[in-house]
């Protein structure tokens, strides 16, 4: 087989998008061979993709210091979990129902769902409701605040519009219920946007930490990594004539801010980033299906 002659588009081309991984993978490597390299080491400047003395000193400062992050590491696996599959199921199912062309609040509920978008009570009111549910220092303030965003069943009811009426009529004409049709037809053929806004409520449960602070920081058993990271981060900031608390001591006897920074990054990175590899594929199809012509 011959082979092809490589034109000077090919080189350009090749050379740019070498260009654009490199650029985008160096911060992301640079923070991780600062996050294992010796912190007075790292105070000297000039660490860029390799660490110039290896060490997980850095790590074990941030994991000593603090002997709830193990706990706060599950609870916010726990928070991610549950919070996205059930923001999924009542997305989906409120999107559904919007797409329906024989709803008759179709428009009222559509227009109070974007009012929402713009319109907000406000911190102390949010606060005020919370604390009139009864959901300080419980679980259930880290799902049911976030269960409904206008965003994603906005998206996900644009993308159940496209799909074919021809496949609902048909399935009703086969003795097929509602339940029926959104479980069996509508749900796999949403896989790809639904695998997307579970990304998004993925990577805002992981994220969060205000709503820790705010709601659940009388709940030792309630912390979540992220607030506990920030914690150290603070600690961290301080400066030692300052240091007051004993995480802070412990941080800044043996180690450096700026390692700590990275650390921290890279712990609060790492674990989401394992998601996106089960995800790729519904992101393909989608494009695969966004490009099939009716």
């Amino acid at each position: 087989m011959k082979k092809r002659k490589w034109t000077k588009f090919d080189i350009i081309l090749t050379i740019s998008m070498l260009f654009m991984i490199v650029i985008t993978l160096y911060p992301f490597l640079n923070i991780l061979a600062i996050s294992l390299n010796n912190a007075v080491d790292t105070a000297k400047g000039g660490i860029h993709i390799w660490p110039r003395d290896f060490t997980f000193a850095n790590y074990q400062e941030i994991f000593g210091s603090n002997d709830k992050l193990l706990q706060a590491f599950f609870m916010s696996i726990l928070r991610t979990i549950v919070g996205t599959i059930a923001g999924i199921i009542a997305s989906t199912m409120l999107a559904y129902v919007l797409s329906r062309r024989d709803f008759v609040f179709n428009g009222l509920v559509g227009l109070l769902l974007v009012l929402t978008m713009f319109i907000s009570g406000g911190l102390i009111p949010e606060y005020m409701l919370i604390r009139q549910l009864g959901l300080i220092n419980d679980f259930g303030v880290y799902i049911w605040p976030m269960l409904i965003s206008a965003f994603n069943v906005i998206i996900i009811r644009s993308f159940m519009d496209n799909l074919p009426t021809a496949l609902e009529e048909s399935a009703k004409m086969d003795g097929a219920n509602d339940f029926v049709i959104f479980t069996k037809i509508i749900i796999p053929l949403c896989l790809p946007v639904i695998a997307t806004i579970a990304l998004f409520l993925a990577v805002m449960q992981w994220n969060s930490w205000f709503d820790t602070y705010l709601y659940a920081r009388g709940s030792e058993a309630l912390t979540t990594l992220q607030f506990e990271l920030m914690k150290i981060l603070d600690n961290a900031n301080i400066s030692s004539g300052d240091i007051t608390s004993q995480n802070a001591e412990v941080i800044a006897g043996q180690t450096n801010p700026q390692s700590i920074k990275m650390a921290i990054t890279i712990i609060a990175t790492v674990p989401i980033l394992m998601v996106y590899p089960f995800l790729q594929k519904y992101f393909v199809t989608g494009l695969t299906l966004g490009a099939v012509k009716s």
